[in-house]
């Protein structure tokens, strides 16, 4: 487990743009954390680093966007709407097998669902100062533990 602190919406986007090169199909990444901390912001840097060039926006009311245009395809959930039940009707474990990257914001309402490997990225904004996140990086899995190393050896040069 590591953490980066970063200053600026664009310095968050960076972030997920190092964490495309990274992904492969079938990867699960869990954002958590209170609104407004950062978790669409991240994941549009995820998108722009996988060559998605439409506009990301956070599913609240949809559940689940695709964007299938880069390298991978991406799906975005906002399962927050699920609180009391109803991920399994979703089909999320064809998501989560799938060819894409899967990206869950609020995952806590489809505990069940998740799988057991998958990287979880806890995102806390520092009430002083809105615009200073704080991202850490909780692998579980060998896949994803490689994968943070070489984000974490990344941001230590």
């Amino acid at each position: 487990m590591f953490s980066i602190t970063t200053k600026t919406d664009e310095e968050t986007q960076a972030i997920g743009r190092h964490l495309a090169e990274l992904v492969s199909a079938g990867d699960v990444i869990l954002l958590d954390g209170d609104l407004g901390a950062g978790k669409t912001t991240l994941t549009k840097g995820l998108a722009a680093g996988l060559g998605i060039h439409r506009y990301v926006k956070s599913p609240t009311f949809t559940i689940i966007r695709e964007y299938k245009e880069g390298r991978l395809p991406l799906y975005h959930m906002d399962v927050y709407r699920l609180e009391n039940g109803g991920g399994d009707d979703l089909g999320l474990d064809e998501y989560f097998n799938g060819q894409g990257v899967s990206v869950v914001e609020w995952s806590q309402f489809v505990k069940g669902e998740l799988p057991a490997d998958r990287l979880t990225i806890h995102l806390h904004r520092d009430e002083s100062n809105i615009d200073r996140r704080t991202l850490t990086f909780d692998p579980q899995g060998e896949h994803y533990q490689k994968m943070t190393d070489k984000l974490e050896a990344q941001y230590d040069e």
